[in-house]
């Protein structure tokens, strides 16, 4: 009876240890699961679509600072207006996984893209064929303008994340202003009327750019700006 008491107890024990070894494993598995690193989020500098969040950042948070800087009686309503536009930015930069917060001004993009910017007169000249693109926007004085004035050579597009009717904003030209904004890397076109003050030379609202835009992209690097009203 002892003796059967005893490998009792020994089987007893190898048990205990066996469970302990596979309990132990598996709070190793879960703390190497746990313990991992979350992707890290791209910058400007690694996607097009964050360097394209970036700028519309850096432009409303430009144009707010300039507000602050230089207040007149909108000041307060435009600040809360693009202090709303910076948060919707800054939503659509986690959800397309860049580095949330990160800005960057239209100024400093713009400087890789200027060599291109250089040699675009000729596409400028080939614009009569550009009527087409700009006729689903509804403009129907397209046409004429496709020799307007060239402005703000060497600037990106992006968008001012505002919401309404096809529209734009500028630092350069009043409200009421004409711009056709062309993207020379798919040759889509529109015209918009300048309807508030940003930070840069032309902004366009959401419903303007997506005219002209490229699938998955916040940034035209490619742009023809002409002031045709």
């Amino acid at each position: 009876m002892s003796r059967r008491r005893t490998l009792g107890t020994k089987k007893k024990i190898a048990l205990l240890v066996s469970a302990a070894t596979v309990a132990g494993g598996g709070a190793f598995v879960m703390a190497s699961t746990s313990n991992a690193a979350p992707p890290t989020p791209r910058s400007a500098s690694e996607s097009t679509v964050c360097l394209g969040l970036a700028t519309a950042l850096g432009n409303n948070q430009k144009f707010i600072a300039d507000q602050r800087a230089n207040p007149d009686a909108q000041s307060e309503a435009r600040i809360a207006n693009r202090e709303a536009v910076v948060a919707e930015i800054k939503r659509k930069q986690e959800a397309s996984g860049c580095a949330v917060g990160e800005s960057a001004q239209d100024s400093q993009t713009a400087q890789p893209s200027q060599p291109a910017q250089s040699a675009q007169p000729p596409a400028a000249s080939a614009q009569p064929s550009q009527p087409a693109e700009s006729a689903p926007a509804g403009d129907a004085g397209d046409g004429a303008a496709a020799s307007g004035q060239q402005v703000c050579n060497g600037s990106t597009v992006t968008l001012s994340g505002e919401g309404g009717a096809p529209a734009a904003s500028s630092n350069q030209f009043p409200a009421g202003t004409k711009l056709k904004v062309t993207n020379l890397d798919n040759n889509k076109s529109t015209t918009v009327e300048v309807t508030s003050v940003s930070g840069s030379c032309a902004l366009l609202n959401n419903a303007a750019f997506e005219q002209v835009r490229e699938p998955g992209k916040f940034l035209i690097r490619r742009a023809l700006i002409e002031k045709v009203g």
